[in-house]
């Protein structure tokens, strides 16, 4: 329930303890079992309490609507626990996972505490590929539809959940699979002027959960430094990622492919990936282009095989 909700255990906890908003059945083992008019009492507190409305009132109103729902045979308890607490404060999700839900709901509370559990839970729960594609994701862009449609309003939620998104992320998870040997490092970069660097620390947190060695060097790296960092680090590969069209396409493509590592004599080139939709007019990397988190990883690991 706390999952659904985008709340805290504790907070379920207190609800209970303090304004007796809790489950009506208690079974063996002292398992609580959610009914249907205990679900939809929780996800009107949720709703209320988002608003702003003080917890104790918010319960009163709580248990008024699910007596209300029980009584209403259009509305029954069964078909209002489906809908999403929040009201006009939600965020525009559509069909999703509970715990994006969950993850939008404490979002728009600017609740960060649950933010971080949530987010925390489904890396650990799904990897850093489903979590970032099944739940991240999804409300990573409702948040942003939800700012582009109400001018400067929820501009608030947006940036908390980059942060917490961000922190997460580059939170040493452990990884799944043991590190590769002879394998030489990935270079992530944004290109020049791009600062959206989230699904590019999307991609370093599932490469660093593979084993793989990987060198980040976020948001609006500059062409000469990328160059250099290819002469120095010799990367197997280097990934560049624009959400708009970068205003130098042609000399980051130049910068990487024309660069050359190691010993005098075998000297080695990069092999240049990109990734955002900002390359999609840029014909020189149409065959390299990573045009996903999950299909990119599989792109990565098919060339480190070669």
């Amino acid at each position: 329930m706390a999952q659904r909700l985008g709340v805290a255990a504790a907070t379920l906890r207190s609800w209970e303890r303090r304004y007796g908003i809790g489950p009506a059945v208690r079974v063996e083992g002292k398992h609580r079992r959610w009914l249907p008019g205990d679900i939809v009492r929780l996800e009107e507190m949720s709703r209320l309490t988002a608003l702003g409305v003080p917890p104790a009132e918010a319960a009163r109103a709580a248990r008024v609507a699910a007596t209300d729902a029980s009584r209403d045979e259009g509305h029954a308890p069964a078909a209002v626990a489906g809908r999403a607490p929040g009201g006009p404060a939600t965020l525009p999700l559509g069909p999703v996972r509970a715990e994006c839900r969950g993850l939008a709901r404490a979002a728009v509370r600017l609740d960060g505490d649950a933010v971080e559990i949530l987010l925390d839970r489904a890396i650990k729960d799904n990897g850093c590929v489903g979590a970032w594609e099944e739940i991240i994701a999804p409300t990573l862009r409702a948040a942003g539809r939800k700012w582009a449609s109400a001018g400067d309003r929820y501009i608030e939620v947006e940036h908390l959940l980059s942060w917490l998104v961000s922190s997460a992320l580059r939170r040493r998870h452990e990884p799944r699979r043991p590190p590769r040997e002879g394998v030489r490092p990935i270079v992530l970069a944004c290109a020049p002027g791009e600062l959206h660097s989230l699904p590019l620390e999307a991609l370093w947190a599932a490469l660093t959960e593979r084993g793989l060695p990987v060198k980040m060097f976020g948001p609006a790296f500059p062409v000469e430094a990328l160059g250099e960092a290819v002469r120095r680090v010799g990367p197997s590969m280097v990934v560049v990622w624009a959400q708009d069209r970068p205003t130098a396409a042609a000399e980051l493509v130049s910068a990487v492919e024309g660069a050359e590592w190691g010993v005098r004599g075998a000297r080695s080139h990069t092999t240049l990936l990109v990734a955002g939709q900002g390359w999609n007019s840029v014909p020189r990397a149409g065959a390299r282009r990573l045009t996903g988190l999950r299909s990119g990883l599989g792109l990565i690991e098919q060339r480190l095989a070669h």
